[in-house]
This record gives C-alpha cells, structure tokens and sequence, in this order.
C-alpha cells in the first residue's frame, strides 16, 4: 500500500463531511483505543469544529486522507498579547508514512500558527524512538524544555 503515493498531496482544513475520514486515521495513532459511538463521534467533531482557534488539517492524496494534525491557537496575556500554538493528534496512515506527509502539514500548521501571530507552537510526544524526535527536530522542533502531563484517574 505504501506505493499508492502517484497522486498530489493536498492540505486543506476539515469540515463535517471528514468525520469518517479522521476516525480511519485516529485508528492509527492508538489501535486499543474503542471507537466512539456515531452519535459521540459527530457530537465531539461538531464540537472541535465550532472551537475557536482549533483547526484540525487532512492531508489528501488525491481524495485519500492519509494524514492529519490539530493545530490549537491560544490567546495570551503574556509576550505582548502574542498567541502560542499547541499542536497534537499528528498522524499518518501506515500505508503513507515515510513519504514526507507529515512534515508537509506539520509545516502547514507551523505556518498557520505563525500566520495567527503566535510566538511559539508547542508540541509533546510520548515517543522515545529516536527516529520520530529526530522527525519532530528535522520540523523544526527544539527539545529544549521539560513537558509534564497529569492523567486523569479513571
């Protein structure tokens, strides 16, 4: 399937109708993850959608989603009033990796964050593979601070 590549990649921001198209994609970030019911699914997207400064982008190969990234834009009180961008849920049908995708529509939101005005985009990972921070680094990521999560206990 990784050869399925011949046609033009294109990024543009998602709409109600690539609902299923995320959910495809979502299955490759965490594959034990349960799928969410239809009605939770279109509640929790129309949601995302509806977000000020949330913008969710889908990579196409021609009319094949093969990746995507949220880009959230924060408003600040700090750094003279300039946003910041966090982004996450970046990922990439298996079928499609190693293709560059990624980096396009990182690169993408990257662009729109500085667009927004935003002083810095952050972004976390969970990975400790070296070729994936080295992937985050060759975006133009720094690791140069300390990222703390907490869980909530289920």
């Amino acid at each position: 399937m990784s050869g399925m590549a011949s046609g033009n990649f294109t990024i543009r921001r998602a709409a109600s109708a690539d609902l299923q198209n995320l959910l495809a994609l979502y299955r490759h970030i965490n594959s034990t993850d349960r799928e969410l019911a239809p009605e939770l699914a279109q509640d929790r997207f129309s949601a995302i959608l509806a977000q000020p400064g949330m913008t969710v982008f889908i990579g196409f190969i021609d009319e094949i989603a093969a990746s995507t990234v949220t880009l959230i834009v924060i408003p600040n009180l700090t750094r003279n009033g300039a946003s910041y961008a966090l982004i996450e849920n970046v990922v990439t049908h298996a079928g499609h990796r190693k293709q560059g995708y990624a980096g396009k529509i990182i690169r993408h939101a990257i662009a729109q964050a500085w667009e927004a005005g935003c002083y810095k985009v952050m972004l976390l990972t969970g990975s400790k593979d070296p070729a994936t921070l080295r992937f985050y680094e060759n975006c133009g990521f720094l690791q140069d601070k300390t990222g703390y999560q907490i869980r909530r206990q289920s």
